[in-house]
């Protein structure tokens, strides 16, 4: 049990307090502390945590208590600080809670006929890139899928950017004469 004498006055503060001890601080402030947390803005469900955090506060500070003001304003500072502390910690969980949400709703595992489409398009988009010619499909590919400039391609790959722009068009004419096939065998 902590316990302090009282505290002197100071020119301005108030007058000496009696601090019998901490018990006794909690007994007479906890309803005020109650309150005024969930005036603050904490959550219903977080404000019993807060108000024992104000008075581990307390406890932890109370021999620094000098007395230039009421315990029940020195209280008051505390709860402000741990209340601020609450609502912005509630905030960031109730962001990441959103975005979680979102996220969860947006995304619904794929069917197992959806999974099958998806291998199928991959695999006939493969065939068809395989009727491109290598250097003509690395153009192609970085340009029309991965929607890079042809510039950047020709910087990336070393090559005149005319080059580049003559193996994007052959690449076309290659995959286009290559979509025509497939469709042509599809349609049979």
């Amino acid at each position: 049990m902590l316990q302090t004498e009282a505290l002197p006055a100071q020119a301005g503060a108030c007058a000496p307090i009696e601090l019998s001890s901490y018990e006794a601080i909690y007994r007479e402030h906890f309803a005020f502390v109650w309150r005024n947390v969930r005036r603050l803005g904490v959550h219903e469900g977080l404000a019993d945590d807060a108000v024992q955090d104000v008075f581990l506060v307390v406890h932890r500070r109370l021999a620094d208590f000098e007395g230039r003001s009421s315990i029940r304003t020195w209280l008051y500072g505390i709860l402000v600080r741990v209340a601020r502390d609450y609502r912005r910690s509630r905030a960031r969980q109730d962001s990441k809670a959103q975005a979680i949400a979102v996220e969860g709703t947006s995304v619904s595992p794929p069917t197992p006929a959806e999974l099958m489409g998806r291998r199928e398009a991959a695999r006939i988009l493969d065939d068809l890139l395989g009727a491109v010619d290598d250097e003509k499909r690395e153009i192609f590919v970085l340009v029309e899928l991965e929607q890079m400039s042809v510039a950047d391609v020709a910087v990336a790959l070393g090559v005149n950017v005319n080059t580049a722009h003559a193996r994007l068009r052959a690449a076309r004419q290659q995959f286009e004469a290559a979509v025509a096939r497939f469709q042509a065998r599809e349609t049979r």
